[in-house]
């Protein structure tokens, strides 16, 4: 085999110059490794920034360095021990996950991580046959110089210990001050000392296209710092009601959950949490959660150890271009009220279900999910003033909030036994066949119940299965096939493009809007 003769032609110093400026377009955004905690990349929360970038250098010389240099000292190493018998079933986060590519364990092991490394990160006591302590790794960053430090819930989830461990080499035992998992922020505290670094959360907003560092501590290999930009935001990722994500295209990995994220000015703009990863590692699309919502929720913990939110009782959903139609509304926004839970602030106020939230406090609600995080931003016991329009009418409904209930009452979430059915009478135009919910077993004893779904019908397409039952068509209860026929009518008679179904199946109640255009035969 031969061997490659190194280069030893000089290039011109102002060669390598453009060079390093085209590398320099690629880098990514920093972040803290986390350990065996979770799926998601741990975020950290830093308070006042000790940095600001100079920005008066040449081009040829610009560097990360001086922020790097003056943050650095506040970001930590968050490390948790937990009972093996807690980790939940998918958490494979850090080294030794099982989505870690071979050749990165095999990389770990090389320095000492990883499983079957002496002292590995995922090594701990066994406390008797098939039991033991296994210990995670996370990051983290302190936001005060007497201790608070923040990084993810679902690092310390269930930790019976929690150390941090700081730049130069010293580890301290932080107590969990409290959690929301909800957001995924958690809140620590080291006592003992008042003269930690610390840095500051961010007060406005970062731009797309921003420059961004992030700082962490990978696959447990250390502080590691990367760069880059950011790509989105607003970002929902389906990981809960508040999901209002910041998208960034720094590498971030394993391990990097709680870690900050910081702007040219040193201040912490994002709490890295979650990464897309098809294989495990970082494909340049990772989450972090703003610095105005961890402010929120630090703030909160610091008070009471928990977040107080408020609460309003009613299942919510976005305004299609196909609901707007049904509804006769001008634009596809608002928070469409699907239902109302009994004995909460929405039904003693009198909200209904069909009801459009367009505004709360005289300030416009662009989409369900937007009405969920201002209602969630109030405490409870104050009264809003929302917005709704009801039957193509504007009216304002005061609201007094109460507080969110830890375990939130679902839907009615019981399937229609498709065992003992009636036939119904089949609706050609729909793709529907039905029959009263009062001679289905398990239905209940409102409503329709759909028996059978044709899946080239119109019907399906809107998601309608077997099982749902529909609850009223056009705004009227419907109790017979003949009556959701005869509301089918009603809204073909009116010229209306669309007609409103209110639908319960296994996820919740939900409105449903058909085209009478799609209906055949």
């Amino acid at each position: 085999m031969s061997r490659t003769a190194p280069n030893t032609t000089r290039t011109p110093a102002s060669t390598l110059r453009k060079s390093r400026s085209r590398l320099l377009a690629g880098v990514f955004t920093l972040a803290l490794a986390g350990g065996t905690v979770g799926a998601f990349v741990l975020p950290e929360i830093i308070t006042p920034a000790q940095a600001q970038l100079t920005t008066n250098q040449p081009a040829g010389t610009f560097s990360f360095a001086d922020i790097v240099e003056k943050v650095s000292p506040a970001v930590v190493s968050v490390k948790v021990k937990k009972d093996e018998d807690k980790l939940a079933a998918n958490d494979e986060e850090g080294m030794g996950g099982q989505n870690v590519p071979p050749q990165i364990e095999r990389f770990m092991r090389r320095f000492g991580f990883g499983p079957g490394a002496p002292g590995g990160p995922d090594m701990g006591p066994r406390r008797g046959p098939g039991h033991r302590a296994v210990v995670g790794q996370g990051s983290g960053f302190f936001i005060s110089a007497d201790g608070y430090a923040v990084t993810n819930n679902h690092v310390v989830d269930g930790a019976s210990e929690v150390d941090i461990t700081t730049t130069d080499g010293k580890t301290y035992t932080a107590k969990v001050i409290g959690t929301d998992p909800r957001t995924d922020v958690a809140l620590l505290k080291v006592d003992g000392k008042s003269d930690f670094p610390w840095v500051k959360l961010a007060g406005k907003a970062p731009r797309v296209g921003d420059w961004v560092v992030a700082v962490g501590n990978p696959f447990g290999l250390g502080g590691t710092v990367t760069a880059g930009i950011v790509s989105a935001r607003g970002r929902d990722i389906g990981s809960g009601p508040y999901d209002d994500f910041i998208q960034i295209d720094a590498p971030i990995n394993r391990g990097n959950s709680g870690g900050p994220t910081f702007g040219l000015d040193g201040e912490v703009i994002g709490v890295n949490t979650a990464i897309v990863s098809p294989s495990g590692g970082n494909v340049g699309i990772a989450f972090a959660i703003p610095s105005e919502t961890v402010s929120e929720v630090v703030e909160a913990l610091k008070e009471g150890g928990q977040v107080a939110r408020g609460y309003v009782g009613v299942q919510i959903q976005p305004v299609s271009d196909e609901v707007a139609e049904a509804l006769n509304l001008k634009e596809a926004e608002g928070a469409l009220i699907a239902q109302v839970q009994p004995g909460t602030p929405g039904e003693k106020a009198g909200l209904k279900p069909g009801d459009v939230v367009t505004g709360i406090d005289g300030q416009t609600v662009k989409d369900s999910r937007e009405m969920s995080r201002e209602i969630a931003r109030k405490k409870p016991g104050v009264t809003v003033k929302l917005s709704v329009l009801r039957d193509g009418k504007s009216m304002t409904i005061p609201v007094t909030l109460e507080q969110l209930p830890t375990d939130v009452a679902s839907a009615d979430k019981s399937k229609a036994d498709q065992g003992d059915q009636e036939d119904g009478k089949g609706i050609p135009r729909l793709g529907l066949s039905l029959a009263p919910a009062k001679g289905v077993a398990g239905a209940g004893d409102i409503g329709v119940v759909v028996t059978d779904v044709d899946p080239n019908g119109p019907a399906a397409e809107r998601g309608i299965k077997a099982g749902d039952v529909i609850l009223d068509v056009g705004g009227k209860p419907v109790m017979t096939p003949a009556e959701v026929r005869d509301g089918l009518a009603t809204a073909k008679k009116d010229n209306r493009k669309a007609v409103l179904m209110r639908v319960k199946s296994e996820q919740g109640t939900r409105f449903v809007a058909i085209s009478l255009g799609d209906q055949k035969g």
